[in-house]
């Protein structure tokens, strides 16, 4: 049985990593994933975002499904991910370690996943 909305198949293979419930542990995961495991992601879910965005839209957020709700955790994963990849690039090694240094103890995502 599929864990995402029709459509969003692509996206299975990361479920277990990236559908993770704060904006820390989406951070988290992102310093300690490969760089090869970044682009991996990105590449699967980037023409995904937009129909995404327009699924998840349709609905306010209590009334989102299961499917729907890690949908939505990919998607805000999708932001991290999406800033090493097209805009750190080589230098996110570089970040990354400072980075490590951080705590997100709230973001608004958090409040409404």
């Amino acid at each position: 049985m599929s864990a995402l909305p029709e459509g969003f198949e692509p996206l299975e293979p990361f479920v277990d990593g990236w559908a993770l419930g704060s904006a820390d542990e989406r951070m988290r995961q992102r310093l300690a994933s490969a760089a090869s495991e970044r682009e991996a992601f990105f590449n699967a879910g980037k023409d995904l975002v937009p129909a995404a965005l327009a699924l998840l839209d349709k609905k306010s957020f209590d009334e989102h499904d299961p499917k729907e709700e890690r949908l939505m955790l990919l998607m805000l994963s999708m932001a991290h991910v999406a800033q090493a990849v097209e805009i750190q690039q080589d230098d996110e090694p570089m970040h990354a370690h400072y980075a490590r240094f951080i705590t997100i103890t709230r973001a608004s995502a958090d409040d409404n996943p």
